[in-house]
């Protein structure tokens, strides 16, 4: 895909990867650093053109478009960006082939730039793959969480993914992803098997933060607990995703009474400082393990990231403080 160019105008030939996306998705794609008001506006000002005439911002592109972008400056924020994913090296590989990419994300970088962060892991190997001409993720996973992150590599198999995980939530019957993190928790969890469906409402505060909570006129969110390990002060789970709401584990746990150890927006404030001091300096969310056929070829995968080596540490640091009841021994 060519670069916006900050002096001459780029002609931009659309293929089979960028087939049926809106105008106004390339542009902010390919414009990152320009604001979002300058892209629309040089759009409807006709300066944008698709095939030699004006567009709307909601066209969709078809296969051999051609697009005409007019000189844009844009030259700081790609520096961030070059930065940014130099800082981070080369991103762990799971499973790669011609239709995905599976990395393995760290927990304290964004999966994409925006909302004051200037990159993130799509930047990152768009950086570090400057011959993929597709890279864009097929899900998300918060700063804060570790583990299984899906990129697709074909618009083919992006959207296959979009499907699969939009109606598997549904519960249409449509096999979708299943999705499964391993938690740690604040309190004695007793149930070996948990179904905890609660709704869950989006709203912002003051600052403009996003943040989630309980409420009744929320969306449906349903999450499957199970029991790997218990202490007396913590416990270990797995946290199975029914469906895909935004803070959807942290959420129901905070709700419960059972905040994750170290969760900075929704846990036991003075409990994290305590955590810190002990070890723990990130929450301890981590996305270990994904199932599902393959978009294109429909085998089956099953995805797995290990536990990051700081949590392993901190689990045998309560092992050796405190008596393990339940689970296999840490």
């Amino acid at each position: 895909m060519a670069e916006v160019s900050k002096t001459s105008v780029v002609q931009e030939l659309i293929t089979e990867n960028e087939h049926g996306q809106r105008l106004d998705n390339l542009l902010l794609k390919k414009c990152k650093g320009v604001p979002k008001s300058h892209v629309y506006s040089i759009v409807r000002s006709g300066q944008v053109r698709v095939n030699g005439r004006r567009a709307e911002v909601s066209y969709r592109l078809q296969a051999g478009d051609l697009v005409r972008i007019p000189p844009m400056r844009t030259a700081r924020v790609e520096q961030e960006v070059v930065d940014g994913a130099a800082l981070k090296a080369q991103l762990p590989v799971l499973y790669e082939d011609d239709a995905l990419l599976v990395v393995d994300k760290p927990a304290g970088i964004a999966v994409h730039g925006g909302s004051g962060e200037s990159f993130g892991v799509i930047e990152a190997l768009r950086r570090q793959r400057p011959q993929a001409r597709f890279l864009e993720l097929a899900h998300r996973l918060d700063r804060e969480t570790s583990g299984v992150l899906l990129v697709g590599k074909k618009r083919s198999a992006l959207l296959a993914l979009h499907e699969m995980f939009r109606e598997g939530a549904r519960g249409n019957g449509v096999p979708g992803a299943d999705k499964r993190y391993q938690v740690l928790v604040v309190g004695r969890w007793m149930d070996p098997l948990r179904n905890v469906r609660l709704p869950l409402h989006k709203y912002l505060l003051e600052s403009g933060e996003r943040r989630v909570r309980v409420a009744e006129d929320g969306k449906t969110a349903h999450t499957v607990f199970r029991l790997l390990a218990r202490w007396q002060s913590f416990s270990l789970l797995e946290a199975q995703l029914k469906t895909g709401r935004t803070h959807q584990i942290r959420v129901h746990l905070a709700h419960l009474g059972y905040p994750i150890a170290g969760d900075e927006k929704y846990g036991d404030f003075g409990m994290n400082r305590t955590l810190a001091r002990e070890g723990l300096k990130r929450m301890f969310l981590h996305a270990w393990k994904m199932s599902l056929a393959h978009p294109l070829e429909g085998r089956d995968l099953v995805l797995t990231a290990a536990l990051p080596r700081a949590l392993q540490q901190f689990l045998q640091s309560v092992s050796a403080k405190e008596v393990q009841d339940h689970g296999s021994k840490i």
